[in-house]
């Protein structure tokens, strides 16, 4: 039972990839991940090696289903939040609850940390719009080639 359910999120997680591109895809795959890390994690190395592989997995997760410019920052959230899911859980309701919160950490660290880095990629690209200046680039009028800088036209 444990191993089809590996497959069957296995592949979930890696049809994600045709559909990457949206704070919800990064959620679902920050959640998809994140559970799939934790099974595969309590397997191999107990509560431990299940923490870190909810982190590897939420992180592998939000990202593939992360915008390209904020895949790091949704691969971070997903990989806290999978990771601190999976412990709160594991205190609260045993394997089963770290399952649960692997799931929902994983979700909501990798759609916040999507949705941070677009909201830090249009702040730039405004702030970048704002310091250009159009009026630096004419010479007024007097169009006299290379002669026309650093001189000091009287007009008479």
């Amino acid at each position: 039972m444990k191993y089809s359910s590996i497959l069957v999120l296995s592949l979930s997680l890696l049809s994600g990839v045709a559909s990457a591109g949206g704070t919800t895809e990064a959620g679902i795959g920050g959640a998809l991940g994140g559970v799939l890390g934790s099974v595969v994690g309590q397997s191999i190395g107990g509560s431990t090696g299940s923490a870190i592989g909810a982190g590897l997995g939420g992180a592998a997760g939000s990202a593939v289903g992360a915008d390209k410019r904020s895949r790091g920052e949704a691969a971070i959230g997903g990989a806290l939040g999978a990771a601190g899911g999976n412990v709160v859980g594991r205190s609260m309701g045993g394997n089963t609850g770290s399952l649960i919160g692997a799931a929902a950490g994983g979700g909501a660290g990798g759609a916040l940390g999507n949705y941070m880095g677009n909201k830090s990629d249009d702040e730039d690209r405004r702030y970048r719009n704002r310091d250009y200046d159009d009026r630096r680039h004419y010479d007024r009028g007097r169009h006299y080639g290379h002669r026309k800088h650093n001189r000091h036209w009287r007009h008479r």
